[in-house]
Formats: structure tokens, C-alpha cells, sequence
């Protein structure tokens, strides 16, 4: 490896240590109803979001609850230390839908209706809040 790649690849290594993320995918559910979810949390402190995420009565908020303890742990065991209060936010989530699947459900007259069963992604990055700041 050339000294220009490694000293690229080395600084890039350097800027990902402060951030971790999670991913969850194929969640059967449609990705309106979960981006309605991740709009609340986006941007919040993590704590304060855990609190959100738990008090909410959406079915998306559990699976987001569990995501962003994920990425939590991930930090923690990136930077090899506890996570305080007050210092880490979800600086970026987003849901993108995943394959859909195509069923058909009898109708009147011999038809048949398509039911579209949808499903979603979600990746969810946790970085600290004065990393945030300065990239916003």
C-alpha cells in the first residue's frame, strides 16, 4: 500500500472510531409507519431518545428502542468505555424499504386483488454530540 493510501485509509479509520452504528433490516411493517418513529428520535440526545422511544405507543418505537441500544453498545465497545448522559446523539437515521412481498386475495367475480406486504431497513448512527455540531 502506497504512503498516501495508508495515510488516507488511516485518517478515515481515525473519523469512524467516534461514530457506530446499527442496522435492522426486513421489518415487516411499511416504512411510512417507521419513519414517523424515526423523525421523533433524529437529532435528540440517546438517552432522552431511549425515553421517547419508550413511552411511545407505535409498534416501530420498540424496534427502534432495541436498534438504538445496539448502537449504543457499538460505541461502547468501539471507545472502550460507558456512555454518559448528555454525550452522544443520534446524528443520523434513516429507513429505506426493503423488498416487498406480492400476495392475491380473492375478489368478487372471479378477480383478484394484489396485496403488496411492505418491509423496511433502518440504519441508525450514534456519534457524539460535538462531532455532530461540527459536520451540521
Amino acid at each position: 500500500m502506497g504512503v498516501r493510501k495508508r495515510n488516507t485509509a488511516e485518517r478515515i479509520k481515525a473519523e469512524r472510531k467516534e461514530i457506530a452504528f446499527a442496522k435492522l433490516t426486513n421489518i415487516p411493517s411499511s416504512p411510512r409507519k417507521m419513519r414517523l418513529v424515526a423523525d421523533m428520535v433524529r437529532g435528540v440526545e440517546v438517552f432522552r431518545a431511549l425515553g421517547i422511544l419508550k413511552f411511545s405507543n407505535k409498534e416501530a418505537a420498540a424496534k427502534l428502542e432495541k436498534l438504538l441500544r445496539s448502537a449504543i453498545a457499538n460505541w461502547e465497545a468501539k471507545n472502550e468505555r460507558k456512555a454518559e448522559n448528555g454525550e452522544l446523539c443520534v446524528s443520523t437515521i434513516y429507513v429505506n424499504c426493503a423488498p416487498m412481498l406480492k400476495r392475491l386475495r380473492p375478489a368478487p367475480q372471479g378477480r383478484g386483488y394484489r396485496i403488496r406486504k411492505r418491509a423496511n431497513h433502518v440504519t441508525l448512527v450514534v456519534d457524539t454530540i460535538e462531532n455532530a455540531k461540527k459536520k451540521a
